[in-house]
């Protein structure tokens, strides 16, 4: 599933290609289409992200709410554009350029209350301005729960996701399987700066790398990772390899429902 960063690189993509602008909006798939139709020929007036969420703003027409989920994608290209093929939930285009909804968990026209009702459901999302850090103190500090399994919990802190939970917990020394209350308060303020960080990285680059200087492949002379989600990591991903500070084996489990990749020796307090 895309982390908070992908979303936030796809409101700046749609705002560039589509703000302002007057767009045709289709359904090709069908599944959209009754609010296709209401769209078509208006103007994108704004474009948003908050955490996972993504949300396309048509003025008092409402917003168009995405949730990619995981197997949620979005292609865009330059004019001319090319026949519908496959199964397009929501097509867009202008004269610019087009953009091609396939397979997101959720898609739908609503108004601003509901906009807002979902902003209130979630967690501060580090990536955006008016993030307060406290609120998730305030539900971190109180609980029993894993910090391991709080930090994928949207209603806790939104946007983060399994890679950005793995490589946090890691660059602070953190075992994943503290309670939260456990937690100090100089502990999270770390990690809140810490994520914010390298989430805003990860905007600008569109990969997340969490390695400092000292142990990316050209200092240490290892080859380079090579994953799909791209990217210079400590765990994510490395069950069974070497730390790359302590040579200890990363070790795996599931927690929340996703592998969880933390280190034995560097993660023990």
């Amino acid at each position: 599933m895309p982390e908070g960063h992908v979303i936030h690189r796809l409101a700046q993509r749609y705002r560039d290609i589509f703000a302002e602008q007057t767009v045709a909006v289709s359904s090709p798939q069908g599944r959209f289409a009754d609010s296709a139709a209401r769209l078509d020929g208006q103007a994108v007036t704004t474009t948003d992200a908050y955490g996972k969420q993504l949300f396309l703003g048509f003025g008092s027409h409402g917003f168009v709410r995405i949730h990619l989920g995981l197997y949620g994608k979005v292609t865009f290209g330059d004019p001319p554009v090319p026949d519908p093929v496959g199964a397009i939930r929501l097509r867009m285009v202008s004269e610019t350029g087009y953009a091609d909804l396939r397979g997101p968990t959720v898609c739908e026209l609503i108004v601003p209350s509901e906009k807002q009702a979902v902003h209130d459901r979630l967690g501060p999302d580090p990536l955006r301005a008016d993030a307060d850090p406290e609120r998730a103190w305030n539900r971190i500090s109180r609980s029993r729960v894993s910090i391991g399994s709080l930090l994928m919990d949207q209603a806790v802190i939104a946007g983060v996701g399994n890679i950005y939970r793995c490589e946090v917990l890691f660059r602070h020394g953190i075992d994943p399987y503290l309670p939260g209350r456990a937690l100090s308060h100089e502990e999270w303020t770390l990690i809140w700066a810490d994520l914010v960080t390298l989430m805003r990285d990860g905007v600008h680059t569109g990969r997340i790398d969490t390695v400092y200087p000292e142990h990316l492949p050209e200092a240490m002379g290892r080859p380079p990772r090579v994953d799909d989600h791209g990217g210079e990591v400590y765990v994510y991903r490395r069950a069974g390899q070497a730390c790359h500070v302590c040579e200890t084996p990363v070790m795996s489990a599931v927690v929340t429902a996703r592998n969880l990749f933390w280190c034995p020796v560097c993660q023990k307090g």
